[in-house]
């Protein structure tokens, strides 16, 4: 669902992009996606930040929130607190392949946009949130934290971050999947620029542990279409490689080989409980806050 109106333009990436701060730019995300659910027709689905259930039959009445019942036409009570907080892990890639933009903003700085949308509307619900940045390495480490001045530290964190190396997405997985003791909800936002079956299997590893994930894939509109006309190099940003490449000769093989890969990820991420999103950095990011409180509805 997107919001609605006057609210959708606040949350196309570039856009967002010119806002002076980080802060400013979550904030105008969340408040123009809150807007818009309310607005919605489908009022009452995560618009008081699933922190409601239906009334069922049993329950005390004098627990019915009246004012939720207005404005859906639905019986809703509220929850305890222990059954709805959820430690939140954000983990963001910034190996050097997400230092590409074709459109005015890079992967990163997409990814670092939704990654302070998202801790700003899990501060916003009391979850605990926390993130881990790497490349080939864990980079940089935020512990999950509920407290309100939390968010600040999170907010600067992803302030200063900068391109690192190449990309090895399932170690640091495997090593944070070891290390978070309880279970709660892993948030991944990545390229996966990296073999498949290695990301997956370090993306089981947390389903293993008890925790539910769900995986952003941030990619850039000109490598999901390849749009180029005339030969060129390519250069790997990673391995600082080049190589000489006629778009015309090489754009259906590497389009099939895109296709098939986003079609494993969605077939064996979905058969392991694991919710994929493949993001284009021209999507508004309400689209990806929409999948977040779909699958927090599932980890509580």
């Amino acid at each position: 669902m997107n919001a609605q109106g006057n609210e959708l333009r606040f949350l196309d990436p570039t856009i967002l992009a010119r806002l002076a701060t980080l802060e400013l730019k979550a904030r105008t995300v969340v408040e123009g996606f809150l807007s818009g659910l309310h607005r919605s027709p489908f009022k009452g689905f995560s618009v008081e930040f699933a922190e409601y259930r239906q009334y069922m039959p049993g329950d005390d009445l004098s627990s019915i929130d009246w004012k939720v019942y207005a404005r859906s036409d639905r019986y809703y009570v509220k929850k305890f607190e222990e059954e709805t907080n959820v430690d939140c892990h954000l983990l963001l890639d910034v190996s050097a392949s997400m230092g590409y933009g074709s459109r005015g903003v890079t992967k990163l700085q997409y990814a670092s946009m939704l990654a302070a949308s998202l801790a700003y509307l899990m501060n916003r619900q009391r979850d605990a949130v926390g993130l881990t940045a790497f490349d080939d390495a864990i980079v940089t480490m935020v512990p999950p934290s509920a407290r309100p001045s939390h968010l600040r530290s999170i907010l600067v964190t992803l302030d200063r971050m900068a391109l690192g190396r190449r990309t090895d997405v399932s170690k640091p997985l495997h090593l944070l999947a070891d290390g978070i003791g309880k279970r709660g909800l892993v948030v991944l936002i990545s390229d996966l620029i990296d073999d498949p079956e290695r990301v997956i299997d370090g993306l089981r590893h947390f389903r293993f542990r008890g925790s539910d994930v769900i995986v952003f894939h941030v990619m850039d509109p000109a490598e999901l279409t390849f749009p180029f006309e005339r030969a060129a190099r390519f250069r790997d940003l990673e391995a600082d490689d080049e190589v000489m490449a006629v778009p015309s000769v090489v754009r259906q093989p590497y389009l099939d080989a895109l296709h098939e890969a986003h079609e494993l990820y969605r077939r064996e991420l979905g058969s392991a409980g694991i919710d994929y999103r493949l993001l284009d950095t021209s999507d508004p990011l309400d689209f990806a806050l929409m999948a977040y409180l779909s699958t927090r509805g599932k980890a509580r």
